[in-house]
C-alpha cells in the first residue's frame, strides 16, 4: 500500500484548512501542554522561504532516501462518516493545498528499499495564537471519534485514530497514530506536531521513522537562516 505518508496529509489537510473556520469554543486537547508565554505571542511568523530552510533533506535522513515529488491536487469530493466533529470541519478540504495559515513549506521522502519508509514534514508559520487554536481543534476532532470512515471519490478508507504520547519539546506537542484500510490493506501512520512560538512542525509516516527523526526535524526549526 504506497499512500502511508499522503494519507496522513490528506488527513491534515481536511483539518487544517477548516481550522479557523470558528475561531471560537476550542477546547484545549489532552495530548499538549500549556501554551507558550507572552513572548512566544509576540514574536512573528517566519516567511514561507525561511520555513524551507528547515525542512528536513535526504542528508539529514541518510543514505537511501529520496525526495518524493509533491502530488497534484486531485478534486474528489470528500465525505466523512461516522465522525461528526470531523465532518464540521468539512470533508471537502481534504482535497485543498491552501491551508489556512499564513505561511507553509513541505517534504516528503521515502526509502528506495520499502513502501513503509515513508516520512513527510510540514512546517507552517502563523500567530501562536492560530496555530495553537487550530491545531487544538483538529486532534480533538479526530480522537473523538475511533473508528470512522472517509470517502474520497470512489475511495473509501476505514479508519482508526488513538492519542499518544508527544516528547515535550516547544511549547504545544499532539501526537496520533492513524491506523487506515483500503483495498484489504491495513497500514499505520504516526503524526507529530509540535509548536514552537509561530512555527508549527507535523512529522509524520512509519510509527518508527517519526520516532527517529522528530528530534533532529525540531532542531532544525530552531536553525537561524
Amino acid at each position: 500500500m504506497r499512500h502511508h505518508t499522503t494519507t496522513a496529509l490528506f488527513l491534515t489537510a481536511l483539518a487544517l484548512t477548516a481550522c479557523s473556520a470558528d475561531p471560537s469554543g476550542t477546547s484545549p486537547t489532552a495530548a499538549s501542554s500549556p501554551h507558550g508565554g507572552s513572548d512566544a505571542a509576540d514574536a512573528k511568523p517566519l516567511s514561507s522561504a525561511a520555513l524551507s530552510k528547515r525542512l528536513l533533506t535526504e542528508q539529514d535522513l541518510g543514505e537511501g532516501y529520496v525526495r518524493k515529488a509533491e502530488r497534484a491536487q486531485h478534486n474528489d469530493d470528500v465525505t466523512v462518516i461516522g465522525c461528526p466533529a470531523l465532518d464540521k470541519l468539512g470533508g471537502h478540504a481534504a482535497t485543498s493545498q491552501s491551508l489556512d495559515f499564513a505561511h507553509k513549506a513541505k517534504a516528503a521522502f521515502t526509502y528506495s528499499g520499502g513502501s513503509d519508509s515513508e516520512v513527510s514534514e510540514e512546517l507552517y508559520s502563523d500567530t501562536a495564537n492560530k496555530l495553537s487554536d487550530g491545531v487544538g481543534r483538529i486532534f480533538d476532532a479526530m480522537v473523538s471519534c475511533p473508528e470512522y470512515q472517509v470517502v474520497s471519490g470512489s475511495t473509501a478508507i476505514d479508519m482508526t485514530t488513538q492519542t499518544t504520547t508527544a516528547p515535550k519539546l516547544g511549547d504545544e506537542q499532539w501526537s496520533q497514530l492513524l491506523a487506515y484500510s483500503a483495498g484489504g490493506q491495513r497500514s499505520v501512520v504516526k503524526q507529530t506536531a509540535i509548536r514552537s512560538g509561530t512555527v508549527l512542525m507535523v512529522v509524520s509516516g512509519s510509527p518508527g521513522l517519526v520516532d527517529t527523526y522528530l528530534n533532529k526535524a525540531f532542531a532544525k526549526t530552531k536553525a537561524v537562516s
